[in-house]
This record gives structure tokens, C-alpha cells and sequence, in this order.
């Protein structure tokens, strides 16, 4: 399962257990997606459709979500109204003003920005100005990282209606972990280092520069500390073909493990099973889930040192963190954390303690959710 739907399973799971009803209205293809995979349809019109007919039909679309949202809302009577943010959907501001309801818009991404980037828009001024138009338009937006925050600031939101929630974790998933001996041996790597990864695997994350490092201690390395480091990628994605075939040329195929796609009740065990977790690059706004899974697993973590991170990471505390703009700074860091176990069960410790302490978990995210809306409906 993708990040995307994890955090509105988890948010509506916490939600629920707080007690609060919550109903969902969500095109049917939403709930229905496999992990990473768009609809079969409309990934299909994304394809062969052109962009400005693709982008105008986004468009179209507010109008049957908003009958759908009114339906809803003639049926449930709700108090408020939680949005996730899509790019082009207007119906949420719509029925907000229409019902007057208090609405909170959660913010994972400025995908406007996003997909002028990645995969180019053609109606460029429309997608800005729906932007602009729903993120003025709510009465709290909730982006996930501070730096997410000042791009929303950038659009004329107040910034007394920024309210920066980062992403969590399910505490329950995570409290019964397996001893990490326990889990290597269940996965063939006992008395191996262990580097890991979990995610969708693309070329930007660097793990060609892991697996260059691996290569340094193959077999016949004085260093055997060197010679058993092995990478674990729980997970699959476009650069998995790409980083076998490097792993092959450097002949170092038996140092690297792909599980590929693990339901997401498992993670926790193959997780477990890391000495050292990776999070090597992250753009420059996210907040990503793999990180609150290393830190509630108590995982000594090497991350990039950016702003985003550093919102949640401190060098030395409960992360060994690298300058992404330097080549080899991601194999330093894993290079210190490898030469001392010390410092890798000190900051291990510390990460697992980062949970309690910043109040990472799902279950905080709603309450204060929660709190936000109560405040609304005492003053409507």
C-alpha cells in the first residue's frame, strides 16, 4: 500500500478510535487502488489523452464531487469537513461555503509545483490559481513539514491558519517488535550488518551509492565487518533492474536482498531486522513515513541534512545525518555508524524516544485535529 492511502487509513482509523464518526467521499478508484498503481482508467486518459484535455476533465471533476459531498451531507448531517488537498478539486471550498461548514485541508505536497516539475501541465495558470483558490479558501491548512508550511505562507495563507502536523505512526503496529537477531535469522542475514531500506525504489534515492560502498569490502576484505555488510530493500520500484544489474557488474549479488512489495502489516518484522536504516534523499518538503517506522523501531538513521529532516532529526541524537550535496556523504555516514556500535545503540535509543517526545503518532495527530475542530464549532 502506498504512503498516500497509509496516511488516510491511519488518520481515519485514529479518528474513529477517538470516538468521532467519520464518513469517507472518495471517487470509488481511490479505494480501490493496488500499491503505487493508478486506476486502470484514469491512468489511461493520463496516457493518451491531451495534458490540457486531461487537466480541464480534473476540473470537471469538482462538479461530480460535489454532488457527491452534497449527498452526503443531506444523508450524515456532519459538523466539519477534512480534506486531503488534490490539485484542480474545488468541491471541498464549494461545500464549505455552501453549507457553512468548518474545513481543515491537509497538505502532503504543493502539487502544482510538483506536477509542473515532473510531468509538465499545460493549463499551468488554471492549476496556480486552483491552488491558490482552495488553499485561501479553508479555515486551518495542515501541512506536514515546516518547509511545506512557507510555500502555503507564499500563497497569501495567513500564517495564524498554518498548522504544521507532521506524519505518525501507528503505535500498536510497532509496540511488539522482534528481536533484531530473531529477525535476521528468520531472513537468512544473521551475524550480517545490516543497511535498510523500505519504500518505492527510485533512482534519486542514492542506494547505487550503498551498493558502490558494499563493493569496497567483498569477499577476501581484511576487514570482515566490511565483508558482511548487507543491504536489505524491503520494497520494490523503477530502479530495482538498474541497481541488480550494478550489484551484478560489481559482483556483490549474494550482499543485496529485494523483498519486494510487503503488505504493510509486515514491515515492522523485516524493519526489525536492520542495524543501520537508510533514508537517503527526501524531497525537499516531504515528510516521510519510512522515517516515523525507523524511529518507533528504535533504528539507527542516516538522513540527509535538510530542513525538513532536521524538523525531526538531530545530528548526533537520534540520527548520524549527511550534507546531500556532497558525493560521499551518504557513505560517511553510513561508514561511522558501521565503525561504532555505540554510537549506533545511543542514537537508536534516542529515536525511539523521538516518538513520545515530538508526539509522532497517529493517534496525536487526531486529537489535535479533533481539538482544531471543537475550537471552530464553539465560536460558528
Amino acid at each position: 500500500m502506498d504512503g498516500q492511502n497509509v496516511h488516510i487509513e491511519e488518520m481515519i482509523g485514529a479518528l474513529r478510535a477517538l470516538g468521532h464518526e467519520v464518513i469517507i467521499v472518495a471517487p470509488l478508484s481511490a479505494k480501490m487502488d493496488a500499491f503505487g498503481a493508478d486506476s486502470g482508467l484514469m491512468s489511461w486518459f493520463k496516457r493518451h489523452l491531451p495534458k490540457f484535455v486531461y487537466e480541464l476533465m480534473e476540473l470537471a471533476y469538482s462538479l461530480v464531487a460535489y454532488r457527491q459531498l452534497a449527498q452526503a451531507i443531506r444523508l450524515h448531517k456532519p459538523d466539519c469537513l477534512y480534506e486531503r488537498y488534490n490539485l484542480l478539486l474545488l468541491s471541498g471550498i464549494w461545500i464549505k461555503r455552501k453549507y457553512r461548514l468548518p474545513m481543515l485541508l491537509e497538505i502532503n505536497a504543493p502539487i502544482f509545483e510538483e506536477r509542473a516539475h515532473y510531468d509538465g501541465l499545460s493549463l499551468k495558470w488554471l492549476a496556480r490559481w486552483s491552488q491558490t483558490y482552495v488553499w485561501r479558501g479553508a479555515d486551518y491548512v495542515l501541512p506536514v513539514t515546516g518547509v511545506l508550511a512557507d510555500i502555503v505562507a507564499s500563497y497569501g495563507v495567513d500564517r495564524s491558519r498554518i498548522l504544521v502536523i507532521p506524519n505518525g505512526i501507528n503505535v500498536d503496529r510497532f509496540d511488539q517488535t522482534m528481536d533484531p537477531q530473531v529477525a535476521k535469522t528468520a531472513l537468512g542475514l544473521q551475524d550480517k550488518m545490516v543497511l535498510g531500506f523500505t519504500g518505492f525504489v527510485r533512482d534519486w534515492h542514492g542506494l547505487d551509492k550503498v551498493i558502490a560502498m558494499l563493493a569496497l569490502g567483498g569477499e577476501g576484505a581484511e576487514d570482515t565487518l566490511t565483508s558482511n555488510r548487507h543491504l536489505l530493500v524491503v520494497g520494490d520500484g523503477p530502479a530495482r533492474a538498474q541497481l541488480e544489474h550494478q550489484a551484478a557488474m560489481l559482483n556483490i549479488s549474494d550482499r543485496i536482498t529485494f523483498t519486494g512489495v510487503v503488505n504493510r502489516d509486515q514491515v515492522a518484522r523485516y524493519v526489525a531486522a536492520f542495524d543501520i536504516a537508510l533514508q537517503p534523499a527526501v524531497v525537499a518538503y516531504a515528510s516521510p513515513l519510512k522515517l516515523f517506522e525507523y524511529l518507533a523501531l528504535g533504528k539507527a538513521i542516516v538522513g540527509p541534512d535538510q530542513p525538513n529532516i532536521t524538523e525531526i532529526l538531530t545530528d548526533g541524537y537520534n540520527a548520524v545525518l549527511f550534507d546531500p550535496d556532497h558525493t560521499d556523504g551518504l557513505p560517511v555516514a553510513i561508514e561511522r555508524l558501521c565503525a561504532d556500535i555505540g554510537l549506533r545503540h545511543e542514537v537508536g535509543g534516542n529515536a525511539r524516544r523521538t516518538i513520545a517526545d515530538q508526539g509522532l503518532t497517529w493517534n496525536a495527530n487526531a486529537v489535535r485535529v479533533a481539538k482544531l475542530f471543537k475550537s471552530m464549532l464553539v465560536y460558528a
